[in-house]
């Protein structure tokens, strides 16, 4: 196997990343054609097919795949250290790539990202939406937000969005006529439940709380689901009672829409964290960020 051209290698990677050989040209600045010789003198060098070429698509092989897995960290390095030879304290350049679950990305993050681009116009923002348990930062991303029970103790953790969260219980008007309003959850096992299934496939678990007391539901009912918007939709409809972040049910109670249950019971909890690695080098984007974070958690405390 000869020694691979690293500039090769990246080219690899943007194909991918771009999703084919002319959108990946286009972003690069070079032919379609000019990319596939490199990409192919890569597979040649280290003697193996790294892409699955077709009419219509480009997608990488079982060994391209576990290739660009290992690359991406080392990559994304380069990619900050060549950021930096540009950086200072006020101009911060280059992309910041999150990871963070659905109800941030819809909740805190609208709040939060357009004042921090219009403060460092040289970063841009990268956010994947993703409710699992993922290694972030093995799979190419600067930092995450999850909440503290899922924090790995040897990350550096920020508070983002608000402090203090609850899940809340509620149905539809309908419902509660027709099925009654529960007064402890125990009765919550005589009533129909709109219950989360997360891609993981781990069911969630209701947990409500009173004076020192927990109790614990599995949702059984007519409907299991992985999307929220699905579940606060049939909620609506008069399917069965909800319980979910405060945030996508708010409005709704304000409105009349939907009707408390179990309101002494709700469950509230610390709000999230962005998580990094701080024995990796932090790009300026990422500390940009984290200055920026402190800032808002401190002029919200004042």
């Amino acid at each position: 196997m000869r020694q691979p051209d690293l500039s090769d290698v990246a080219l690899f990677a943007a194909v991918v990343e771009a999703g084919g050989f002319r959108a990946a040209a286009e972003r690069r600045g070079l032919s379609a054609s000019s990319l596939s010789d490199r990409v192919r003198r890569l597979e040649h060098d280290l003697g193996l097919r790294l892409l699955h070429r077709t009419t219509r698509s480009v997608t990488p092989t079982e060994a391209g795949a576990r290739l660009l897995d290992r690359l991406r960290p080392a990559l994304a390095e380069i990619a900050s250290a060549f950021n930096d030879l540009d950086d200072s304290t006020q101009r911060p350049v280059g992309t910041l790539r999150l990871n963070v679950p659905v109800p941030t990305a819809r909740f805190v993050l609208p709040g939060l990202i357009p004042p921090f681009l219009a403060r460092c116009p040289g970063v841009s923002v990268e956010v994947a939406m993703d409710n699992t348990h993922i290694d972030v930062l093995a799979a190419g991303f600067d930092a995450g937000v999850r909440y503290d029970e899922s924090l790995a103790r040897d990350m550096i953790a920020v508070p983002i969005g608000p402090r203090r969260q609850r899940f809340v219980a509620a149905a539809s008007p309908a419902y509660l006529q027709s099925h009654g309003l529960p007064g402890h959850p125990r009765d919550l096992l005589e009533h129909r439940l709109v219950g989360h299934r997360f891609e993981s496939g781990k069911l969630a678990v209701w947990e409500l709380e009173h004076d020192g007391a927990r109790f614990r539901v599995s949702p059984h009912g007519p409907l299991l689901t992985s999307s929220q918007y699905l579940e606060v939709a049939a909620a609506l409809a008069g399917t069965g009672i909800i319980y979910t972040f405060e945030e996508y049910l708010r409005p709704l109670l304000d409105a009349g829409r939907l009707q408390p249950v179990l309101e002494s019971w709700w469950q509230s909890f610390d709000g999230p964290y962005l998580y990094y690695n701080d024995r990796r080098h932090v790009p300026s984007p990422l500390r940009a960020f984290v200055a920026f974070l402190r800032e808002q958690q401190a002029g919200a405390v004042d």
